[in-house]
């Protein structure tokens, strides 16, 4: 809607039935509201969106990046993707003939591959590729244990804490930290997908993330360490159950609309869904088809009646939605602030990113440590291990879902860049994994570890 509360169709019709719908649900959120702050800027001009002009788009630049009236300029990424968002709105208005031009002016440049690709004109070529920062797995457990379980810096159980939901929140926590799942991936997992804790001699169990909830849409295997599944266990045992227990006494599961109930699975893994709606209709799904918000109407019938699929549920025993995990980190990490200042050189902060990427610089420095010292190869072997089974760069690239190995480089070379020479100079030759991290940390202001002062 406009100002003046009239909806414009054509804008309704982007959303609905061209390409932006078919979008992660987090990037149509993100580039809906990055074109509300460029529709705002015009509306203070007199213009509606389908008025702009590369002039204005150059002022919107100005303003956003550079003005000193601005109290919140934006950096180059930032501005990338609201260029991003911009590009694709307007070029699909041109297509569809509602504007005769885009004020995104583009050009041609030579593409990753060898490939002319179109760019935009006023693309940032200041942008950093990434800002990301890392905990080491040490530092990690202190933020767990203060932020989310209401421990004292001491170790002890912090009689004050009032936080609810600290297992479930500490086995999310935990599964994200060992596995690199991205938040609403880890977030929408179902209780079928949690990898069977059978095998006790097993460090770390695989999974499989259906295409419909990740980000790329292709399906994946994840890995996931057996103390996290060990937390989710508990976790299903005692608060989740209690929670569902609630719910079904409260009846609120038969006031739910729209539900799903599971009668059986069949298929290559129990993969596919035998499913009966509220209608009574018979019908099949197979996991990897569900998206996030279709895995929310998933019920089985229990001892007490109807019970999510869902895994991490709120106290109320609804799901507890992918975006509210955002929140209790935040509340974490000012936890830890509060109570670590001036115990530890720096409180750790923490978000469901950091705890993606902290997996993925945990493994680079573990596979490039196993190749180069563990295992005691010959140059010619690790050259004949590379060549089966890839270099580490492209293993964690795997791990993470990235597009490319370009992109896990970008964003991980500056910290890992000397961990083979740091590993030829260390004085013993068997260091760990942990303290190359910790080698790491005291060179890098972006890679967090657990330092008392």
């Amino acid at each position: 809607m406009d100002p003046k509360s009239r909806v414009d169709p054509r804008l309704t019709l982007y959303a609905t039935r061209s390409a932006y719908a078919r979008l992660a649900a987090s990037t149509r959120k993100n580039y809906a509201s990055d074109a509300c702050v460029f529709f705002n800027f015009l509306w203070l001009r007199g213009k509606n969106w389908d008025e702009a002009t590369g002039e204005d788009l150059l002022d919107f630049e100005d303003w956003r990046r550079w003005s000193p009236r601005n109290p919140q300029r934006i950096g180059g990424s930032k501005w990338n993707r609201e260029l991003a968002a911009l590009r694709r709105l307007y070029k699909w208005a041109v297509a569809r003939r509602y504007m005769a031009a885009s004020p995104v002016a583009e050009r041609e440049v030579m593409g990753r591959h060898g490939q002319m690709v179109s760019v935009p004109v006023a693309r940032a070529k200041d942008a950093r590729a990434s800002n990301v920062k890392w905990l080491t797995p040490r530092a990690y457990r202190m933020w767990r244990d203060v932020g989310l379980r209401g421990y004292t810096p001491e170790g002890r159980r912090d009689p004050s804490f009032r936080g609810r939901n600290d297992d479930r929140n500490a086995a999310y926590s935990d599964v994200l930290f060992s596995s690199g799942m991205r938040r609403t991936e880890g977030g929408s997992l179902l209780t079928i997908e949690i990898p069977d804790l059978a095998d006790a001699s097993r460090n770390f169990y695989d999974g499989k993330l259906g295409r419909e909830a990740t980000k790329s849409k292709r399906e994946r295997t994840f890995w996931v360490s057996a103390d996290a599944l060990r937390s989710v266990e508990t976790y299903v045992r005692t608060s989740r159950r209690a929670a569902v227990r609630r719910a079904q006494a409260q009846g609120r599961y038969e006031a739910v609309r729209d539900v799903w109930i599971v009668t059986g699975r069949s298929g290559f893994e129990q993969r596919d869904l035998h499913l009966v709606d509220e209608t009574g209709e018979v019908f099949e799904r197979n996991l990897t088809t569900l998206e996030v918000e279709e895995r929310q109407r998933l019920f089985i019938e229990g001892e007490g009646g109807l019970e999510p699929l869902w895994l991490w549920l709120s106290e109320d025993g609804r799901p507890f939605l992918p975006h509210s995990w955002e929140a209790v980190y935040r509340a974490a990490s000012e936890r830890c602030r509060v109570l670590l200042e001036g115990k530890v050189s720096k409180p750790p902060h923490f978000t469901p990113h950091m705890a993606r990427h902290s997996f993925a610089l945990y493994m680079l420095v573990a596979l490039q440590h196993a190749l180069d010292n563990r295992f005691g190869l010959t140059a010619e072997e690790r050259k004949d291990l590379r060549l089966l089974y890839g270099d580490s760069w492209r293993l964690v690239k795997n791990l993470l879902d990235h597009a490319s190995e370009e992109t896990t480089r970008a964003i991980y070379l500056a910290p890992v860049s000397d961990i083979q020479v740091r590993s030829l100079l260390l004085e013993d030759a068997e260091a760990s994994v942990t303290e190359l991290l910790s080698q790491i940390a005291e060179h890098s202001e972006r890679v967090m570890d657990e330092v008392a002062v």
